[in-house]
C-alpha cells in the first residue's frame, strides 16, 4: 500500500510548490510595444506591396501599348514596302538586274545591325554593280 500526498508526476508536484511568477512590468510593456511595433511594420510593408503591384501593372499596361503601337507601325511599314516591291516587281528589264540587287541591300557599314561580318559580301555587289558580268 502506497501513500500519496499529492501529485505522482514531479514536474506537477514542482509546478505547484514554485507558481509561475509574473513577468515584471519593464518586459509586459515591451512585449506589447514590440508587438504593436511589428503589427505597424506588416501593415507599412502590405500597403508597400499594393503600391508596388499597383504601378507594375501600370508600367505593364503602358508597355503593352508601346509595343502595340510599335507593331502597328511595323506592320505598316511593311505593307508599304511590300507593295513597292511588288510595284517594282512589275517593271523587270532586262540588264537592271544588279540595280535592283543594289535598292535591296544596305551599303552603309554603320548602319548594318547584324552581328555577321558582311564586308566582302557587300564588297563582291559593289563590284558586280561597277562591273558587271558580261556573258
Amino acid at each position: 500500500f502506497k501513500e500519496t500526498n499529492g501529485p505522482t508526476d514531479s514536474y506537477a508536484a514542482i509546478s505547484q510548490v514554485d507558481p509561475p511568477q509574473s513577468e515584471p512590468d519593464s518586459i509586459r510593456k515591451w512585449r506589447e510595444e514590440q508587438k504593436e511595433r511589428l503589427e505597424q511594420l506588416d501593415a507599412n510593408s502590405r500597403k508597400q506591396e499594393a503600391e508596388w503591384k499597383e504601378k507594375a501593372i501600370k508600367e505593364l499596361q503602358e508597355w503593352y501599348a508601346r509595343q502595340d503601337e510599335k507593331l502597328q507601325k511595323t506592320k505598316a511599314s511593311n505593307r508599304a514596302a511590300e507593295e513597292a516591291f511588288v510595284n517594282d516587281a512589275e517593271d523587270i528589264f532586262p540588264g537592271t538586274e544588279w540595280e535592283r540587287v543594289a535598292q535591296l541591300c544596305d551599303f552603309n557599314p554603320k548602319s548594318s545591325k547584324q552581328a555577321k561580318d558582311v564586308s566582302r559580301m557587300r564588297s563582291v555587289l559593289i563590284s558586280l554593280k561597277q562591273a558587271p558580268l558580261v556573258r
